[in-house]
């Protein structure tokens, strides 16, 4: 190193030591946070290599939850927010939804293993969608998918309807939620195509209204909230005419709380009218909650817990900050075993408390925690990153700013 970067490496060092020793960490509990080895990384603290590769800076960085600047004193580019590894899945995971249709001949021979052990894989994807570990879900989707309807191509009577209802399930929301968090509306609409055809055959009522919530969902992220509103509505009262059956009274509690949802998204009516309607639908939600209790019908979590941070979303989507704080107050989002939705709740109350007045750092405090927890669906989630772009220009704690400017270049928000 010529002079300039010897300066340049000691002062780096610093900065990676004194974040280190404020995090509480030892250069072991470092280095294993980012994946290289205690010998370069007490290098790096002691100036005798300079901090400069991209990956390792990056890597250090996001161990010790700051921004890549903080260490090197100046500007560094953002990360793509799209080179993930569910992005990079996705081309594969299209290809398997164009050619995938319930009655077409299979592209590949049915798998060898039990229907039992499919339905433990379509149990998986789900888990990965709820801990929003789009990634890892993406890539086990096509294969997955394929292997559902080689299977159910090569089965018949009770088996064949068994392993539809697997393929359904798979699609949602395994499938169709994960690619509307990614932004894939057009993917998504195909995704719930393809689970109404392996529904049709199975004559089942709630089914068909599972296809019809997840419709809704789509409509929604393609920017339609009337369209969405009219489709929930409908399936309302298809499923009220068998609340006799299985799980359907869950589904219609999920069913009153995307109607809500499109009722805040729907600019052209009048505030009045919104909060009244959304009132209405979250109250038939509570009355149903309360009497089902804590389910997992259907992959989604149905309750009084994933009432409660509804709450907190819709007051905050009306616009109405102080009743979302306190409608967050003693809310208890553990209780569902679903990462995806504990995040929700945390980056929901966050969007909140950022208009509530001396409240700010508070705020960054919650979209922090929310990504501890599910990191992939924080970045990915737009009006996250309104906010956070918004508390940027705020005056803040240093250590809250220092914390916020982390979480920004992850979300790959420039300053």
């Amino acid at each position: 190193m010529d002079e300039r970067q010897q300066q340049l490496a000691k002062l780096i060092g610093k900065r990676v030591r004194a974040l280190r020793g404020k995090r509480g960490l030892t250069v072991r509990a470092l280095a294993g946070l980012a994946g290289v080895s205690s010998s370069y990384l007490s290098m790096v603290e002691s100036g005798q290599r300079l901090l400069k590769d991209p990956a390792y800076i990056n890597a250090i960085a996001d161990a010790l939850r700051v921004a890549p600047s903080e260490l090197l004193g100046q500007p560094f580019l953002p990360v793509d927010p799209h080179a993930t590894e569910a992005h990079a899945a996705i081309p594969e995971l299209r290809l398997t939804l164009m050619g995938m249709a319930v009655g077409s001949p299979p592209e590949r021979p049915a798998p060898e293993e039990s229907v039992t052990r499919l339905a433990a894989r379509v149990r998986r994807a789900n888990r990965l969608y709820h801990a929003a570990e789009y990634g890892a879900l993406a890539v086990r989707l096509p294969a997955l998918l394929a292997d559902l309807q080689a299977t159910a191509s090569a089965s018949e009577g009770r088996t064949r309807l068994r392993v539809l209802r697997l393929l359904a399930d798979a699609y949602h929301p395994a499938c169709t939620l994960m690619l509307k968090s990614l932004g894939y509306t057009d993917l998504a609409f195909i995704a719930v195509t393809r689970a109404s055809e392996a529904i049709v055959e199975l004559e089942d009522p709630v089914y068909i209204a599972l296809s019809g919530f997840f419709a809704t969902h789509i409509l929604m992220a393609a920017g339609s909230p009337q369209q969405a509103l009219s489709k929930a509505t409908a399936t309302v009262n298809l499923l009220e005419q068998h609340l006799a059956l299985p799980h359907a009274e869950a589904l219609l509690g999920e069913l009153h709380l995307i109607s809500a949802t499109s009722i805040t998204k729907d600019p052209s009516r009048p505030a009045s009218d919104r909060t009244a309607d959304v009132r209405s639908h979250l109250a038939e939600a509570t009355r149903l909650a309360n009497g089902i209790g804590e389910t997992r019908a259907f992959h989604l979590n149905f309750g009084p817990t994933n009432v409660a941070i509804h709450r907190v979303s819709l007051n905050t989507d009306l616009g109405h900050h102080g009743d979302a704080v306190t409608a967050g107050t003693d809310v208890h989002p553990e209780i569902i075993s679903a990462p995806g939705r504990q995040a929700a709740y945390h980056s929901d109350l966050g969007r909140a408390l950022v208009h509530v007045r001396g409240q700010e750092s508070t705020a960054a405090e919650r979209f922090l925690r929310a990504e501890l927890i599910a990191p992939q669906r924080v970045h990915a989630d737009a009006l996250i990153g309104d906010s956070v772009s918004y508390l940027l220009g705020k005056r803040l704690p240093a250590h809250v700013q220092r914390d916020l400017a982390g979480l920004a270049h992850r979300m790959g928000i420039s300053r």
